[in-house]
């Protein structure tokens, strides 16, 4: 599957709508405490990368720790996914921000982090070897 103009179009619209809902539910109520969220979901996918780089075996190595170093990337990524969500969430039970802010900075942090995904799916070079 390639990708193509459209795709770039409508990952763009869709990570503007994300950054949009983010910086709404900051400047609406006043707290911009929800734009470490965009920090959580944007520092996310780098252990996977990080990871992915520092496991691939080479021609001298056995490889024999590249399942735990790819297990590390994928347990940091998850962790500050969930911080993401949690974060807001935690902000909001103890009344720093409102419950619509937090829905709308967990649901723009959302769409921000499946862009980012998505753009890595599309994009990504097949490797031959």
């Amino acid at each position: 599957m390639s990708a193509g103009l459209k795709t770039i179009i409508s990952l763009s619209f869709i990570l503007a709508i994300g950054f949009l809902l983010v910086i709404l539910s900051c400047a609406l109520f006043h707290q911009y405490l929800p734009l470490l969220v965009v920090a959580t979901y944007v520092l996310a996918p780098l252990p996977n990368w990080i990871c992915g780089r520092c496991s691939n075996p080479d021609d001298f190595g056995d490889g024999g720790g590249a399942n735990a170093v790819m297990d590390f990337g994928k347990f940091c990524t998850g962790f500050l996914v969930v911080m993401g969500i949690a974060l807001p969430g935690v902000l909001a039970h103890s009344e720093i921000i409102r419950i619509p802010a937090m829905m709308m900075s967990v649901i723009g942090g959302l769409l921000i982090y499946g862009t980012i995904i998505s753009f890595g799916m599309f994009f990504q070079e097949e490797q031959e070897f």
